[in-house]
């Protein structure tokens, strides 16, 4: 229930709001407003009466109505005594910006806010954390200010690294259900946030960038139960022994073996991931590609090059790339222009246009029993791309892995066009097979 009052608060306040555009305050004040939240907002601020329009309040015990979630943005010696006024006002969770804990050592000021919370049974996200955007519930907590909705849950104990996969799904036109930026996880952890997002509807995919987990067996647990819902992806950072130490020194995790996660990942059914790259791919793919029946892709392509590597990626991947059947071979090569090279991957050449890639789409989709995804890789200025997908994505249950590169302006507008259709680009071959790998 705590959980869902932070995600679904009717009522915030923001202690620490501010006038002041320099002052995260402000920021997140402003970013409230401007975000469509529609619930009740109560700057708190002593030295103000009115902030961007609202009225302030001295302190949360002196608001009116009743508070679900507290957005503390204090220094960090006063944030245990608005913990303590947050729990006697009855606030469900507090989301507890502020640094200055045993991230530097002062980890008897972090235990005093602990204690706070637990005399009262607030929840609390962070310390030492970029905050928590629902979008769902036009709840930006955090910065930068974001407001696409999609099928991506983004946990992370790094706040620039969540905020940039925000931007990210953003400015592509994917969206994201939620972000949620861990900090030093003195409570609410990535145990409990598997658990709510395996549950809710918003959320298609869970991605998680990690530097240890606090209880490695209830991990476990959460993320097999979660994986058998939705996808489960997670990037972990202190894979090495300098990387332990760093991890150490950013929010005191204990970074643990790379070797025992990753048994553990494998074991509960979660994709493991290396890169931020990767991290992003497979969030696209788990929450917008449909699911394939099988590993067998055929590869079509205008770019021999493209499908060379989409093939060897395959390969790498575990996936299949099987010789086309006799009779489909001749029926395309009687279709097709002479110079075209046809085979899998099938080779267009670079005089193709979209009504090519329609024909053999039509003629490949139609054989359900050939091929159990088709990656679509354009590798010119292919103008109708995003027609040919549309209609295509229409009338068969089959994913379309697409892959657009080398083709400028067109290539920008077309793939705009076509992840709007919900369909994710890839900006290379080799990203758009490792995504879809692991969809399986």
């Amino acid at each position: 229930m705590a959980l869902g009052r932070l995600f679904n608060a009717q009522s915030v306040a923001v202690v620490g709001a501010s006038a002041n555009p320099a002052k995260t305050g402000h920021t997140i004040l402003a970013n409230m407003i401007g975000g469509g939240y529609t619930g009740q907002v109560y700057p708190i601020n002593p030295g103000s009466s009115e902030i961007l329009g609202l009225q302030a309040y001295p302190s949360v015990s002196l608001v009116p109505g009743d508070i679900d979630l507290a957005v503390v943005c204090v220094p960090s010696r006063l944030v245990p005594g608005v913990i303590e006024e947050c729990g006697e006002k009855g606030v469900g969770a507090a989301v507890v910006i502020s640094g200055g804990f045993r991230e530097i050592g002062e980890e008897g000021l972090e235990a005093e806010l602990v204690r706070a919370a637990r005399r009262h049974g607030v929840r609390i996200v962070g310390p030492n954390c970029q905050g928590v955007n629902y979008t769902p519930a036009g709840l930006c907590a955090s910065w930068p200010l974001i407001t696409k909705k999609g099928p991506m849950a983004i946990v992370s104990q790094s706040g620039t690294i969540g905020a940039a996969l925000a931007m990210r799904a953003e400015e592509e036109g994917i969206g994201f259900s939620a972000f949620v930026s861990l900090g030093n996880k003195v409570d609410v952890d990535e145990v409990d946030l598997l658990r709510y997002f395996a549950d809710d509807v918003s959320t298609q995919v869970i991605c998680m960038y990690l530097e240890g987990v606090t209880d490695g067996r209830a991990f476990m647990a959460a993320a097999r139960e979660a994986s058998g819902k939705k996808g489960v992806v997670v990037l972990k950072g202190g894979k090495t022994r300098a990387g332990r130490r760093a991890a150490q020194s950013h929010t005191r995790s204990v970074a643990g073996s790379d070797e025992a996660f990753t048994a553990a990942c494998r074991q509960s059914g979660v994709s493991q991931v290396s890169d931020i790259d990767q991290l992003y791919d497979a969030g696209k793919a788990l929450g917008a590609l449909k699911r394939p029946g099988g590993r067998r892709l055929f590869v079509v392509t205008s770019s021999g090059g493209s499908g060379i590597l989409a093939t060897d990626a395959a390969e790498m991947a575990g996936l299949e790339v099987p010789s086309l059947p006799e009779d489909l071979s001749w029926d395309l090569a009687s279709r097709l222009p002479g110079h075209c090279v046809v085979g899998n991957p099938l080779d267009l050449t670079g005089d193709a246009d979209a009504e090519r890639y329609g024909l053999v789409l039509d003629m490949v989709m139609d054989r359900p029993d050939v091929f159990d995804a088709c990656v679509v890789i354009f590798g010119d200025p292919i103008a109708g791309a995003s027609s040919v997908i549309e209609r295509v994505s229409s009338i068969t249950q089959k994913p379309l892995v697409i892959s657009y590169l080398g083709g400028g302006d067109v290539e920008k507008e077309e793939t705009r066009l076509i992840q709007r259709l919900g369909i994710p680009v890839f900006p290379t071959p080799e990203r758009a097979v490792r995504a879809f790998g692991l969809t399986l």
